[in-house]
C-alpha cells in the first residue's frame, strides 16, 4: 500500500525525486526575482548617492561581516559534505556535518544582531536622530534603509533554514535516510546554498563598495 500512495503521481521513484528538486528549483527561482529587485534598487539608489553610500559603508562593521561570510562559506561546505557521506550510507557523519552546519548557522545569526545592536547604539538606523550628516545624509540614511531590510530578510530565511536544518537533522537521528533515499537533504542543500549565496551578493554591497573612496 505505501508503495502505491508513493508512485501514485509518478512512474518511477527517479521521476518522483526529480520532480521534487525541480519543485524547489522553481521555488528558489522566485526568491531570486525577489532578492534581485531588492539588488537592482539598490545599485541604482546606490548610483544617484554615491556619496552618501560610500559614507554610509564607511560605518559598516566590515570585521564581523567578514568572520560571518567565513561562516556562512564553511555551513555550506559542511553541509556539501554531509550530502556526500550519505550518498555512502554513512548517516554518521551526515549527523554530525549538519550539527556543523547548524552551529555555524546560529552563530552567523548572533553575530548580525550583535552587529544590529552596534548600529542602533550608533544611531545608525534611519530617522530623526540618524548620525551621520555628511555631504549627503539622504543617501546614507537610504543606504541604511537597503542594509536592514537586506540583512533582514536574509536572517528571516536563515532562521528557515534552521528549521528545514533541524527537521533533517531529526529525520536522519531517526534513520529516516541511506545511500539511496536522501531527497530531503538534497533539498534542504538547495536551500541553504541559495541563502549562502544571497549573502555572497550583501556582503559586498554592504561592506566593500564604495568603503576605499
Amino acid at each position: 500500500m505505501a508503495d502505491i500512495h508513493s508512485t501514485f503521481q509518478y512512474s518511477t521513484p527517479a521521476h518522483r525525486s526529480g520532480s521534487s528538486l525541480d519543485g524547489m528549483w522553481l521555488f528558489l527561482a522566485t526568491e531570486v526575482l525577489f532578492f534581485g529587485a531588492l539588488f537592482l534598487a539598490w545599485t541604482v539608489s546606490r548610483h544617484y548617492h554615491a556619496a552618501g553610500f560610500a559614507e554610509a559603508a564607511r560605518h559598516t562593521e566590515i570585521s564581523l561581516g567578514t568572520i560571518n561570510t567565513v561562516l556562512l562559506v564553511t555551513s555550506s561546505l559542511a553541509y556539501a559534505a554531509g550530502l556526500a557521506f550519505i550518498e555512502q550510507g554513512d548517516t554518521r557523519r551526515l549527523l554530525q556535518c549538519l550539527s556543523l552546519t547548524g552551529l555555524l548557522g546560529i552563530a552567523f545569526v548572533c553575530l548580525k544582531l550583535l552587529e544590529w545592536h552596534d548600529d542602533f547604539y550608533e544611531h545608525l538606523f534611519p530617522g530623526s536622530g540618524f548620525a551621520l550628516h555628511g555631504p549627503d545624509p539622504g543617501g546614507a540614511q537610504i543606504f541604511f534603509s537597503f542594509y536592514f531590510v537586506g540583512t533582514g530578510l536574509h536572517i528571516l530565511h536563515m532562521l528557515a533554514g534552521l528549521g528545514l536544518l533541524a527537521w533533517v537533522i531529526l529525520r536522519a537521528w531517526r534513520g529516516a535516510f541511506s545511500s539511496r533515499s536522501h531527497l530531503a537533504v538534497e533539498a534542504v542543500g538547495l536551500y541553504w546554498s541559495f541563502v549562502d549565496v544571497v549573502w555572497l551578493v550583501l556582503y559586498p554591497l554592504i561592506y566593500v563598495v564604495g568603503r576605499p573612496g
